[in-house]
Formats: structure tokens, C-alpha cells, sequence
């Protein structure tokens, strides 16, 4: 048996009670050491631990997978939810190259995304139809993000960024809110959530216009919201459109 557990965003009290007891069950934990690192301590006790680096996924998953094998109740943890930007897929391919789909036991345990961490620091800035894009280009050649940045501005989705920036990629972010700028006012709100529900987090609500991009880092979710988005109360309100119909 191997699953894909969501820990959330990294505060314990966000940790599902399917995903505590998903690990409280298991012989063998693996994740990235940082992952590991957000998983409470006790729940890693008299347990074998499989971590590895940044870049590791692959080598991470196979040495799973072969614990699994053989017999032993494994989990891999994620941040935010497992089959969100992390390694419930990269499982099910070695599962699926190994030829073990049918052979070993495998399940997702979600949780918390960091969409939805960032969105309820804001308030409500998802209540609509919203595209949730990565810029890391590791994985997707940087002209099908673009592409996808734009036909999303363009149908006016609000958009979740995730994997904003980092030392080798410190000019996506700014291309890419050009690309939104194309369609968005200067002043559309933008959410900025760096270290959602973990220590050292940061809230702030900007325009379009005056992002902090050298403020940004990859712990950071921002959410643009659509032409209908405002600023209520100091956070991000996308209307869902029960104004137009009823009296409130």
C-alpha cells in the first residue's frame, strides 16, 4: 500500500484527520526533507523516514514504490494537497512504468491546497471561476505558460499563481503579470500570500500595478482577481453575482 498525503499548507491544526491517521498507520514516511520537517514530529516516531532533496522526486517516489513492494504500509507527504502540483501523479507513473497499478494498493489523501490557504487569508477572492497557473517552466516549456496566461486574462478567469519566482526563474513573474496587464486594469487586486498558515507568514493586498516582485519568492501564492473583483474591508471580494438577482 502506498498514498499520497496531503499535509495542507503547514499548520497542524489544517492537517485532515484522514491524512493524520493515513501516517499514524504507516511503516515508512518519505517526502522532500522540507515536507518531512512539516510533519509532526510524534507522527514520525519508531518510523522509517525516506527523504530526499530538492530535484529528488523521482528517486523519492521509486524508493517508495519499493517499499511498498515489499510489504510495507508507506505514505508520501505533500504540502498543500497531494494531487495539486505534487507527487500523487509522479506516483501513479512509476506505478504505472513498473507495470504495479493493479498490484499495489494506492490511494490520494487530499487536503488543503495552497489556493485555498492564500484565498482565505484574503477573504474571498475564489468565488468564481479561477485558473490556477505554475511558472516554474522545470517541467512546461515557458511559451505553454504564457499561452495559458493568456487565454486565461483573457476569459477574465482570476488566477492563482503558483511558483511565482525563484534565483534561476527572477523574471517570470513580472513577464507574466505583463501578459495579465494586457487584460486587467493597473488597478485589479492582487493577493500576495508568501508562508500561508506557517511561521513567517505575510498577507497583503496590492493593484496589478505595484507588485513587490522582489518580494516574491517561491513560498509566495498570488491571486489576481477578474474585473469584477474588489477590495472590501482591506481584503479581496469576487462577487458571485447574487447582487444581480437578489436584494441584498
Amino acid at each position: 500500500m502506498i498514498k499520497a498525503v496531503s499535509l495542507g499548507p503547514g499548520d497542524a491544526s489544517l492537517l485532515t484527520p484522514a491524512a493524520r491517521r493515513a501516517i499514524e498507520e504507516a511503516d515508512v514516511v518519505a517526502g522532500y526533507k522540507g515536507y518531512i520537517e512539516l510533519t509532526p514530529p510524534e507522527l514520525l516516531e519508531g518510523k522509517e523516514v525516506v527523504s530526499t532533496g530538492m530535484m529528488g522526486e523521482v528517486e523519492r517516489v521509486k524508493a517508495a514504490v519499493e517499499c511498498a513492494r515489499s510489504g510495507k504500509k508507506t505514505v508520501m507527504v505533500c504540502s498543500g494537497d497531494a494531487g495539486i502540483y505534487a507527487m500523487a501523479g509522479l506516483i501513479m507513473e512509476v506505478l504505472e512504468a513498473e507495470g504495479l497499478l493493479n498490484t499495489i494498493p494506492f490511494e490520494v489523501i487530499p487536503g488543503v491546497a495552497a489556493f485555498n490557504a492564500a484565498s482565505a487569508l484574503l477573504g474571498a477572492p475564489l468565488m468564481h471561476d479561477f485558473a490556477s497557473i505554475s511558472l516554474s517552466d522545470l517541467l512546461t516549456p515557458w511559451e505553454r505558460i504564457e499561452k495559458r496566461l493568456v487565454a486565461a486574462a483573457d476569459a477574465d478567469f482570476v488566477i492563482a499563481i503558483y511558483n511565482p519566482r525563484s534565483r534561476k526563474r527572477h523574471d517570470h513573474l513580472q513577464k507574466a503579470l505583463e501578459i495579465i496587464a494586457e487584460f486587467r486594469s493597473q488597478d485589479t487586486p492582487v493577493g500576495v500570500v508568501g508562508k500561508a498558515y506557517r511561521q513567517g507568514q505575510s498577507v497583503k493586498v496590492v493593484t496589478l500595478g505595484s507588485v513587490d516582485v522582489e518580494a516574491v519568492d517561491m513560498q509566495t501564492v498570488l491571486i489576481v482577481g477578474n474585473s469584477a473583483t474588489r477590495i472590501a474591508g482591506g481584503r479581496l471580494l469576487t462577487p458571485r453575482g447574487y447582487h444581480q438577482k437578489y436584494n441584498i
